[in-house]
């Protein structure tokens, strides 16, 4: 279930730009053009959970992966419980960052 829609994502956003805080920014172009810009290190966080979006914009919210209540699933479950719970805490990177046009 869960990798038919994984593929099917794939294929229908296969020309989808990667975010641009995903982006290596090896010359200063890049870097002037926004690549890396407020991209977190999870392990440098508190609580090792970096509140940065990875997928597209159209993509912001899917879920693939829902673990069941029985055996290491439950922990994965709480551990994902627990990742959400500290995003939805944090202030939003890109509303944070966000500049306003004149």
């Amino acid at each position: 279930m869960a990798y038919g829609a994984v593929q099917q994502d794939v294929e229908r956003t296969a020309a989808e730009p990667v975010p641009l805080h995903l982006r290596n920014a090896p010359t200063g172009l890049m870097k002037g053009l926004g690549y890396g810009q407020g991209y977190q290190y999870a392990h440098d966080v508190q609580g090792k959970v970096a509140d940065m979006q990875c997928l597209p914009d159209n993509l912001r919210d899917r879920v693939y992966y829902e673990p069941t209540n029985e055996g290491a699933e439950k922990q994965f479950r709480e551990r994902l419980d627990e990742i959400k719970s500290r995003r939805s805490q944090a202030p939003s990177p890109k509303k944070a960052d966000s500049k306003t046009e004149s």
